[in-house]
């Protein structure tokens, strides 16, 4: 018998149903992750209602604990405690190269406030104009 062969057309169509299975892996590593970019040293920080910032850069984070003990969010070490002295070099050094950098202190609700005060005037010292202070909100 003589069998006829059928021309088979090839098909130009892209098949993305593995696409969307890997788009949907990443989805969930970009949720997983996104909360563990903006950690630092657990304070308890005080509550209050406020507006959020609005700026592109990753803000610079300097951590004071109620006992005193000062953290950047520099660096590899972020949660080993950094004298005052170091803390005011890196925050000029960064401030130096990105002038508009935002500079934040998560203070423990519990840090005496002339302490925070004290932080705030020598991060001014050293060019950061505005320092921000980082509140929770309160629990509905």
């Amino acid at each position: 018998m003589l069998r006829k062969h059928k021309k088979h057309r090839l098909v130009a169509e892209i098949n993305v149903v593995p696409y969307i299975d890997v788009m949907l892996v990443l989805l969930i590593v970009f949720m997983v992750t996104a909360p563990l970019l903006m950690q630092g040293v657990k304070v308890d920080l005080p509550q209050a209602p406020s507006e959020p910032l609005k700026k592109k850069e990753e803000p610079l984070i300097v951590s004071i604990r109620k006992d005193g003990s000062l953290y950047i969010n520099l660096g590899k070490n972020e949660k080993q405690a950094v004298p005052l002295e170091d803390i005011k070099r890196q925050v000029k050094n960064v401030l130096t190269g990105k002038p508009d950098t935002a500079v934040l202190v998560w203070g423990d609700e519990a840090v005496e406030y002339g302490k925070v005060v004290s932080l705030m005037t020598h991060l001014q010292s050293v060019g950061a104009e505005s320092v921000g202070l980082v509140t929770e909100s309160p629990a509905p």
